[in-house]
């Protein structure tokens, strides 16, 4: 099997990645901002964190499989072929009557999502040099910054004007014609073999990842239903190893999540993962429920985020050559837990610019282990296990955001639990459950306090698995073990 033909239109590839990202960084800023809305329509404010974890549930499963399948079959069926289930999860969400149908949609959302990510920052490792993959990461955070300004703009937008069910149908449009673009455009030659895929092992990992997320986020169920879960959770895990340790094509090598470049470069993913889903979740309510904002303005706190992610991957070359990798990641990631810290100090008279100010900083640490982690682990590695070891990166970051989400969401409900009783606990769940509920919220001085002292231990959390990360970065061994083939001044940055 070999790399993609140099006959692929780098440019007009990397513009319909472009296009593809685009479709899949919107849709976290844009729900994000819609949600109060969709749930006070629909009603089950319990299930709110489950809209999240349903989509990235399906998401985690599913990447390190189309991540194995696009090494085994080539990049650009795979990819189409996520695109196409993303675009039929799109069209139902916004069709979705209840809570529990957006759940399932959402689902089906989550498997497509799973492949687009890893399989087009694989084809980025495939097509250009380490050195060049630096510029091209750049140019790719630019779709992120013009996803935090339209996302949160067009989701408060549609949902005052025309219907939350346009937040999932815009997908369709710019879906199929980034499908039209990969067909034209990106060229493959791949050896034709008999492949071997590992089944067993995709339905065995399946099914532990979602009995671990299930038992987190049902923690009210009763004692007998947490228990059976947790025995699934482990013996199909057990059995998960024992299968890829045998298979002649694992889904997930353990041999290569072993090492440790990957093995502290996922973990350092998955915490970072956490506290970034928590902030997306938890802030646009604060904003909103405490702070008595409208849409677009819990939004906009949100696009601060993108906003330093990408200007911290724009900065990053002058960075390295500067004062080299290790030295940008370790003094860079602080900015994670810097911002984080921001949260804290958040009251119902603050202004949303400490949330902004807040989510810029997380943003901009972000960038930074991000983009190091992604670029080292994808160049120690060849061809034939890009694709595996790009989407453990992925993996990594999409477990840690349902990790976050459930664990996260559980705390929020627990702060409730804590601070509200009797009628202030109905009155505050009302409240939540009608259309127009955060905004009303905020108008009544007692549940407002009570809203904001439980999404402050979620903050708290937050800021815990921030400082986590930036600890777990110390542990990436750059400069050691690591196999440049991009050369130039990435590389030379890369052993110091």
């Amino acid at each position: 099997m070999s790399a993609p033909s140099k006959q692929s239109n780098r440019t007009f590839v990397v513009a319909t990645i472009m296009l593809a990202t685009f479709m899949v960084a919107i849709e976290a800023t844009i729900v994000a901002t819609a949600m109060p809305r969709i749930v006070g329509q629909l009603g089950g404010f319990s299930y709110y964190s489950w809209v999240f974890s349903a989509f990235l549930l399906a998401q985690s499963t599913t990447t390190v499989i189309y991540g194995k399948l696009s090494d085994i079959f080539g990049r650009k069926p795979v990819l189409i072929g996520g695109i196409l289930v993303f675009l039929v999860g799109s069209l139902f969400c916004g069709l979705a009557w209840s809570m529990a149908s957006l759940i399932i949609f959402r689902l089906v959302q989550g498997l497509g999502a799973g492949a687009i990510q890893p399989v087009t920052m694989t084809v980025i490792g495939d097509l250009f040099t380490l050195e060049e993959r630096g510029k091209v990461q750049g140019v790719m955070a630019t779709v992120w910054a013009a996803s935090a300004v339209v996302g949160p703009l067009a989701g408060g937008i549609i949902v005052d004007t025309i219907s939350w069910a346009w937040i999932f149908w815009i997908n369709l449009p710019i879906g199929i014609f980034s499908i039209i673009a990969f067909l034209i455009f990106l060229k493959e030659d791949v050896a034709h073999k008999q492949a071997k895929i590992d089944y067993l092992g995709a339905i065995l990992f399946s099914i532990s990842i979602i009995a671990l997320l299930t038992i987190l986020t049902e923690t009210t169920a009763p004692a007998w239903i947490l228990i059976a879960l947790a025995v699934v959770f482990i013996v199909t895990g057990i059995l998960f190893v024992l299968q890829e340790r045998r298979a002649p094509e694992p889904i997930i090598s353990i041999a290569l999540w072993s090492r440790r470049l990957v093995a502290t470069s996922n973990a350092c993913m998955l915490l970072a993962g956490m506290a970034l889903i928590g902030l997306s979740t938890i802030l646009p309510m604060y904003v909103q429920g405490v702070l008595g904002r409208s849409p677009v303005v819990a939004g906009f706190t949100l696009t601060m985020l993108v906003v330093g992610w990408p200007l911290s991957v724009m900065l990053s070359s002058r960075f390295f050559r500067a004062f080299g990798i290790r030295n940008t990641l370790r003094v860079g990631s602080f900015m994670f837990p810097f911002g984080a810290c921001f949260l804290l100090f958040l009251t119902p008279e603050s202004h949303p610019a400490v949330a902004g100010a807040g989510s810029f900083f997380m943003g901009f640490g972000m960038g930074l282990i991000n983009l190091t982690s992604i670029a080292l682990v994808q160049d120690s590695v060849e061809w034939s296990m890009r694709g595996s070891a790009t989407a453990s990166i992925i993996f990594a970051r999409s477990l840690g955001n349902t990790l976050g989400a459930t664990v996260l969401g559980a705390i929020l409900n627990a702060g409730i639990d804590h601070y509200a009783t009797g009628e202030a606990a109905n009155s505050l769940h009302n409240v939540l459950n009608e259309p127009t509920g955060l905004s009303e919220l905020a108008g009544d001085a007692t549940v407002r306090g009570i809203f904001d002292a439980a999404l402050h231990w979620s903050f708290w959390g937050v800021v815990l698995v921030a400082v986590l990360t930036f600890a777990t970065t110390w542990l990436i061994p750059i400069g050691r073990g690591v196999k440049a083939q991009g050369g130039g001044a990435a590389s030379e940055a890369a052993s110091h």
